[in-house]
């Protein structure tokens, strides 16, 4: 754990989205390995409130390594989210930098990728669509969200097509992300999924239908956040090297696995 360093990052600016959602700019130092960062990444932020001492961890939506800046977009969950809320451009925050896996690119065998977002996980797929694009990959996104407060909707537009469903039917698609999926019938060498579980365990089992590969990005609450504490486990089919069990940490092994590796 040596090279996870907590560093103190300046605020270049934050904005509220929808209700309850932020979108933070953060200017790391250089020391700061911003430049092997990839989309599906997570970074531990802290509060300044000594009161709360364990980070939170948020994702990664977008990266610009060339000026060492992360974004992140999240949402007021607690105390700690809502901290961070207050907090303005040049104001600092002490955070750990990237953590986790991220998702896998190889656009030498994938042609065409399906994004699927579901609310807070909708944020670390514009990155990953982002970097889709610039690798020459096609890609379709489909977004769920609550109502008709689209965050980021627009910005996934320059680099893919987008669908959108909503639970209470005010825009797109009324369902979840699988409906617009199978409504529209699209199709795709792979599938790119974030979200909460009930959704992932829709994008495992169309995956699985349609015999191509998923890879999902599990949202856990965490602790540590470097793999240490084993409080963010999910259940795999093979046993974990570190605890001997059929158990993977979702901070260390993850947060993106290969849907199979994963027992719902």
């Amino acid at each position: 754990m040596a090279d996870k360093k907590k560093f103190i990052a300046q605020i270049t600016s934050q904005i509220k989205l929808a209700d309850g959602i932020y979108s933070m700019w953060l200017k790391c130092p250089k020391n700061a390995n911003i430049s092997i960062a990839s989309p599906g990444q997570f970074i531990s932020m802290y509060c300044h409130d000594g009161s709360r001492m364990l980070p939170r961890p948020i994702s990664i939506c977008e990266i610009n390594a060339s000026d060492n800046i992360l974004r992140v977009v999240y949402r007021i969950v607690g105390k700690g989210t809502e901290e961070f809320s207050k907090l303005d451009a040049s104001d600092t925050i002490s955070i750990i930098a990237p953590l986790g896996n991220g998702f896998a690119v190889d656009a030498d065998t994938c042609k065409k990728a399906l994004l699927i977002g579901g609310g807070i996980g909708i944020p670390p797929m514009l990155g990953l669509a982002e970097k889709l694009y610039s690798s020459g990959v096609s890609a379709e996104a489909v977004l769920g969200y609550r109502d008709g407060n689209l965050f980021l909707k627009d910005e996934f537009m320059p680099y893919a097509k987008v669908y959108v469903s909503t639970e209470d039917g005010s825009v797109g698609v009324k369902g979840n992300v699988v409906d617009v999926v199978k409504q529209y019938n699209i199709q795709a060498d792979i599938i790119y999924a974030c979200g909460p579980l009930p959704m992932l365990r829709g994008v495992k089992e169309l995956a699985k239908e349609r015999g191509i590969k998923a890879q999902i990005s599990l949202e856990e609450k965490m602790a540590c956040g470097i793999g240490a504490c084993l409080g963010c486990v999910c259940i795999s089919k093979e046993k974990d090297s570190h605890s001997n069990v059929n158990n993977k940490r979702i901070c260390k092994d993850g947060p993106v696995f290969d849907s199979e590796e994963i027992v719902f």
